[in-house]
């Protein structure tokens, strides 16, 4: 799923991921008895594993991955299987054309706060031709159900559609949270026709993000607006997954789904081998598992990233 890139030598952040992966980390890092030196990126990539029957795939071991780089193997340094809390961002269309939509999103995202971890924290980014940051007075992150309704239905739906750019603020929003794991729901009919910011704009943030996205496109066959291309885009990018209900009522089975393919992924972490790559560059990675109990087994992950230094 989506990769923790972190491209500073020596990077603490790093170093602790390292070591609590190893069991050598203790409570704080006072405890430890001596010094690590870090001289390489650390890639870290959360992946859904399924089965033939699209269940999720238990059991693995880090030797039943293998991990590309630019078509080069990598050697793992890093691997879990754990729930680990999450940073969830909900941005929500709420353009003209939600008008009838909007009371099943609203229940839909309900489902999804119902499934997740106390420990979790989530904001709501609500959009039609502006984007509102929608947690009440000075919060910025929450977790209490009727909290996060009332984020979102307190903006009425009317008016055009600016998707970069609650796209783009989300990203933004994201960078200040405290949990290491994060993610981004995006519920919209994948049009834009407000935003200052552009497409390519958004889809370089996804690629330097540490977030998986997940969308759910909603749209009438009529909606000349619609660009489901743009959600599935967003959603490959990241190694989440876009989803297109066919009807109103699957939304919020598809939101149970991703609060459980959030809850039950891999982390797998590499260094780098790719040295000389251009600053800018995007790095592709594939990512595959076989183990002779699962038989075939399908990986979902982020398609790459993109070097910053």
């Amino acid at each position: 799923m989506a990769a923790r890139i972190l491209h500073n030598p020596g990077n603490v952040r790093a170093i602790l991921v390292m070591l609590m992966a190893s069991g050598v980390a203790r409570n704080s890092a006072q405890e430890t008895p001596f010094k690590i030196a870090v001289n390489v990126d650390l890639v870290v990539l959360n992946a859904t594993v399924r089965d033939a029957e699209g269940q999720a795939a238990k059991g693995l071991r880090s030797q039943d991955f293998k991990v590309y780089e630019d078509g080069v193997l990598q050697e793992i340094r890093l691997f879990r299987h754990e729930d680990a809390p999450v940073t969830v961002g909900l941005v929500i269309d709420h353009s003209g054309s939600m008008r009838a939509k909007l009371n099943d999103v609203i229940a839909a995202a309900r489902t999804f706060v119902q499934a997740s971890r106390v420990d979790d924290e989530m904001f709501v980014i609500n959009f039609n031709e502006k984007v509102s940051l929608s947690m009440p007075g000075p919060v910025l992150f929450g977790n209490r159900l009727d909290e996060l309704s009332h984020a979102i239905a307190k903006m009425p739906p009317a008016g055009m559609t600016a998707l970069y750019d609650a796209t783009a603020e989300a990203f933004q929003r994201l960078k200040i949270a405290r949990l290491e794991k994060r993610a981004l729901i995006v519920i919209s009919d994948g049009g834009d026709n407000a935003s200052i910011h552009r497409k390519n704009e958004v889809m370089q943030m996804a690629a330097q993000s540490t977030a998986l996205v997940y969308t759910i496109g909603i749209f009438d066959s009529d909606d000349e607006d619609r660009n489901p291309q743009v959600l599935r885009e967003l959603a490959r990018t990241t190694g989440g997954e876009a989803f297109f209900p066919k009807e109103m009522k699957e939304v919020v089975s598809i939101c149970e789904t991703i609060a459980r393919d959030i809850r039950n992924q891999y982390t797998i972490g590499y260094s780098s081998s790719n040295a000389r790559a251009k600053v800018g560059s995007f790095r592709k990675i594939r990512v595959v598992a076989g183990s002779g109990k699962s038989g075939k087994l399908t990986v979902r992950a982020r398609a790459g990233y993109a070097t910053s230094r």
